[in-house]
């Protein structure tokens, strides 16, 4: 489908006309000099602390920067006194363990009066002992408890065969770059060189020597039981394994992760994986002055954001998606400008057309088209940035970007799913029942379909609108239906939670035209106003993943959870209802010197587990919204 032409304004409300100015300018006002954007992107606290474990580990401690990490870290504290997940939320032992722990490491003492605090609400969530798989792993490099607290994971797991019930390429790209430098770093069983020899003994609730059920959660399940017996076997003939058999392992996954270390931009682009992999070159011998090190040293100082009084450690960073979005933002408002189009150049560098990455182990002949998440990740582009970018491209630019857009396509439609769905990095990345394994606590460990992220592809190809895609739609649009709640709505993977999956699927669907599901929108229409909030605002906490009767509930009205649901409603043809006005005068109230404040996190990097906070969020969509409604209104007074 083609673009609509922006004509002048028709509507007389000069109030939003104002407001969509200087949230225009705003944003135009945080371009980087090449065209592109890229906000901060944060996440809760247990990335920080982690790097601060890993100065110590390396034994490489920036005294001033742990003093900022620190310091941020205190700030973030619960009341309570352990931390939670997001803004608000509970607090979460294993993200209080860390947090902790590097406290102690960067100083803290423990007779301190918020350490005392953090000790008890650790203590009063089950002790170190009953943390994640990830924090164990970590406290066992450190030695504060014994290796058989965490899975077996040997690096002869890079031998197995394809078919084998295991294999790297059967979880997800994450999952995988995080693993690969881990199977080293516990084959080895890493010891951190801790130059100060802190340990955190007081947070268990009795010798850790001693306790036995250190992975009792994962025996909740049949699988979980067969995969703990599988463990225990894997111990037991460890000992019987040969030195040569164990050296071509080790060697096979250290070419496997230094072939992806992907230099200062890191492997894989996200911090799990490059902190892996940064310990796991020094475990094997890399200098410091090795390229490799070097390299991957700066890829991890990259990701800080220092600040006069304090700093944090982003996981990744996100420009690629925040260039599509601003741009999907400003088209809304006017016709193709200068900085759009500058910034379409910038993203048009990015394209990955060649088929080196990862995803092409399952589709092989299948030419490369996508774009990653980061400035430069080759291996990794992913569905749901690819959809976006090619989308907003196709939404500004000429005939010169068409082959671009034809390789985005093919690429895409190669990447769908048996059910007709779309996963973020993979296809059919659906093998559910290695989330029973113990090294999977998080439950994180595949990419399967989601609705938001075919919803993404939808609505680029629905935009595109090539005859040869339309098999595919009609079967990603199938997908789509199956997905919709009871209540009309649909479960965000990729941001919280319904409000951002019901908003994603319904401009989608509005691209369909004629052909739109009807029923289906004006269900999910019904429920977006049925959980807007009194102020005329919606807000939804990430409780909503753990309970989903919270759904589109729990939390205060926030820019992004208004913007999301104001944009899905008038896809929905809902436009001149009074919830929309009631939203659209929310933002503009709430908007300051052209964007808005919001604190809360909104999106998860793993449901339950994991959390974010798009700093891009509170500028781009509510002025893709307000952009929105003027454009609704322009054509109706036409």
């Amino acid at each position: 489908m083609s673009e609509q032409p922006l004509g002048m304004p028709l509507t007389t409300d000069a109030p939003l006309d104002a407001a969509i100015e200087q949230a225009r300018a705003a944003l135009l006002g945080r371009r980087h000099a090449d065209g592109h954007w890229c906000f901060e992107f944060e996440a809760d606290c247990t990335i920080p602390a982690e790097y601060i474990l890993m100065m110590h580990f390396m034994d490489e401690i920036d005294g001033a920067l742990q003093a900022k990490l620190a310091r941020y870290l205190r700030e973030r504290q619960n009341a309570d006194g352990g931390w939670p997940l997001y803004w608000g939320g509970q607090t979460d032992v294993s993200c209080a363990v860390k947090a902790y722990y590097a406290l102690k490491l960067a100083g803290d003492d423990p007779a301190a009066p918020h350490m005392r605090r953090a000790r008890q609400a650790i203590l009063e969530c089950g002790g170190a002992e009953r943390s994640n798989v990830f924090t164990r792993i970590t406290l066992a490099y450190f030695g504060q408890l014994p290796w058989r607290a965490v899975p077996f994971i040997p690096a002869e797991i890079m031998l197995l065969p394809r078919w084998f019930f295991f294999h790297i390429y059967k979880v997800s790209s994450w999952a995988r770059t995080v693993m690969v430098p881990l199977f080293v770093l516990c084959t080895l069983k890493a010891r951190a060189a801790n130059p100060s020899g802190i340990g955190i003994r007081e947070l268990f609730h009795g010798d850790p020597q001693q306790i036995k059920d250190y992975m009792r959660a994962s025996g909740a399940t049949l699988w979980g039981r067969i995969f703990l017996l599988l463990d225990s076997l894997g111990r037991g003939i460890e000992p019987l394994i040969p030195a040569a058999l164990r050296r071509r392992a080790i060697r096979a996954a250290e070419q496997w992760f230094t072939a992806r270390l992907n230099g200062e931009d890191g492997i894989n682009g996200i911090f799990p994986a490059m902190v892996n992999a940064y310990q796991a070159l020094a475990l094997l011998g890399y200098a410091p002055d090795h390229p490799y090190r070097r390299q991957a040293g700066a890829a991890l100082r990259r990701l800080v954001i220092e600040r006069p009084e304090d700093a944090y450690c982003q996981p990744c960073v996100s420009p690629t998606w925040d260039t599509a979005l601003a741009i999907h933002a400003l088209r809304e408002s006017e016709p193709p400008s200068p900085e759009m189009h500058s910034a379409v150049d910038w993203l048009m560098q990015r394209q990955i057309t060649e088929a080196a990455g990862d995803w092409q182990v399952n589709h092989r002949g299948v030419r490369g088209g996508g774009w990653a998440f980061q400035y430069h990740n080759d291996y990794y582009p992913d569905l749901d940035d690819t959809a976006a970018v090619a989308w907003a491209i196709a939404r500004v630019a000429g005939p010169r970007q068409r082959a671009a857009l034809e390789r985005a396509a093919d690429w895409l439609v190669a990447m769908q799913s048996k059910n007709g769905g779309f996963g973020a990095y993979d296809a059919d990345n659906t093998h559910h029942y290695l989330n029973e394994i113990p090294f999977a606590d998080h439950k994180a460990l595949l990419d399967p379909p989601t609705a938001d992220v075919t919803a993404r592809v939808v609505a680029f190809l629905a935009h595109l609108d090539r005859p040869q895609d339309h098999p595919a739609l009609e079967r990603a649009v199938q997908f789509l239906l199956r997905e919709q709640e009871s209540n009309g709505a649909w479960f965000g993977r990729w941001g919280t939670n319904y409000v951002y999956g019901t908003w994603s699927v319904l401009v989608a669907l509005e691209l369909l035209g004629d052909a739109q599901p009807r029923e289906a929108t004006e269900r999910a229409a019904a429920w977006l106003m049925s959980v807007q909030q009194a102020d005329g605002g919606w807000g939804e906490t990430n409780d909503s993943y753990l309970d989903p009767a919270l759904a589109g509930r729990g939390q205060p009205s926030t820019a992004a959870h208004t913007a999301w649901a104001c944009l899905g409603l008038m896809a929905a043809g809902q436009g001149h209802n009074p919830a929309v006005r009631r939203g659209i005068s929310w933002l503009m109230e709430h908007q300051e010197d052209g964007c808005w404040r919001d604190p809360y996190f909104n999106a998860p990097g793993f449901p339950r587990v994991f959390y974010l906070i798009y700093h891009g969020y509170r500028c781009y969509f509510p002025l893709w919204a307000l952009a929105r409604y003027r454009r609704m209104m322009e054509t109706a007074g036409a």
